[in-house]
């Protein structure tokens, strides 16, 4: 990207769980340069390993976890060389933060929501108390709570769910990181809200410049925040590119299944699209391309030889046989036919023609 620099990078990174004396490579292989100012949406299904991955950013796999192979780059520093939990305070919340799916199990139940905001900006920018509490309304005002002063010394039951998950994004503000993780912050919020969320964190991200990575596994709302979409599945990278790529140009049987699964493309009185079959295990080697059994596109050799990279463009690759000159040339599926006016239609997302 043009005058952006890459501000943290996964260089062949790889992850295994012990599991019952059994090995699970969730994930596998990844690549990725995040580029600052950035929205990159990480997309796939339930256990692609959207979640895993970005928790080696941070430090917070399972004690049963660990990276066996690549590293995790943070403006030079070398995340996966981090041995302590005194070293991760320090990128934690400071210089990456991550709100989670469920406000609830982000916030403790017991505590005020003005001290929990200002126990965080204490920690994070040395402030005093009275300066804390200050900092703390003026991020419940920021992030959309009315009434913020009155507000303060009320407990996270009294908030609504759309509410709470406003208060986790001021608490994650509060740190002043330069990478926010959204893991999947909308999932639990009716539709309203959840539109509500999704502008409030690019309204945010232009204001405070800070690069974002969005886990979802829904594609609408990819399109409506995303620049760059990494499609994940069974743990590894499978396309990569610009939101409008991804979206106007897919490349992997796998991506076109994810976009014929959106809701939106629907027809009343039909019966939606859903990708038959299951993924593959992961405690076993996966020979050829992954999604091979799911893929009505699949031929001999997706069965036998994982697929490189084959670049679209610059900014766009995917990893499948069909883009080998040798393979048959096959149109989209016809739900994702003409998917750029359906979607300018539906979605409402600004993307050029």
């Amino acid at each position: 990207m043009l005058n952006k620099k890459v501000i943290l990078q996964a260089k062949n990174v790889s992850v295994q769980f012990k599991v019952r004396d059994h090995i699970l490579t969730a994930i596998r292989n990844i690549f990725i340069d995040l580029y600052e100012g950035e929205i990159l949406a990480l997309v796939g299904e339930s256990g692609s390993g959207k979640s895993v991955l970005t928790k080696t950013f941070t430090g917070m796999l399972e004690v049963n976890g660990r990276v066996s192979k690549g590293k995790v780059i943070y403006r030079e520093k070398i995340l996966t060389n981090i041995k302590t939990n005194k070293e991760w305070g320090r990128i934690r919340g400071k210089e990456i933060a991550t709100i989670f799916q469920d406000p609830m199990t982000s916030l403790n139940p017991i505590i005020t929501i003005g001290r929990q905001i200002s126990e965080v900006v204490i920690k994070h920018q040395g402030k005093t108390l009275r300066q804390a509490k200050k900092n703390a309304i003026d991020l419940m005002n920021r992030v959309g709570v009315t009434n913020a002063k009155d507000r303060f010394d009320e407990y996270p039951f009294q908030y609504s769910g759309g509410m709470r998950q406003r208060i986790v994004i001021a608490i994650a503000l509060a740190c002043k990181p330069k990478i926010l993780i959204c893991d999947e912050p909308t999932t639990a919020l009716d539709v309203t809200n959840q539109a509500q969320i999704l502008d409030l964190i690019k309204e945010l991200q232009k204001e405070h410049h800070f690069t974002v990575i969005f886990i979802t596994h829904d594609l609408g709302v990819v399109a409506s925040i995303a620049d760059k979409v990494a499609v994940m599945y069974a743990g590894e990278i499978v396309e990569y590119g610009k939101v409008e790529e991804i979206f106007y140009d897919p490349k992997h049987p796998y991506t076109w299944s994810l976009l014929s699964s959106l809701p939106q493309l629907g027809k009343k009185g039909a019966e939606l699209f859903s990708i038959p079959g299951s993924p593959p295990s992961l405690f076993k080697k996966i020979k050829g391309d992954a999604f091979a059994s799911r893929n009505p596109y699949a031929m001999i050799i997706d069965f036998e030889k994982e697929p490189p990279k084959f670049k679209v463009s610059k900014t766009h690759w995917a990893k499948t046989w069909l883009l080998d000159n040798h393979s048959p040339s096959l149109a989209k599926p016809k739900a994702i036919q003409d998917l750029h006016k359906k979607l300018k239609n539906i979605l409402h997302f600004a993307i050029t023609d």
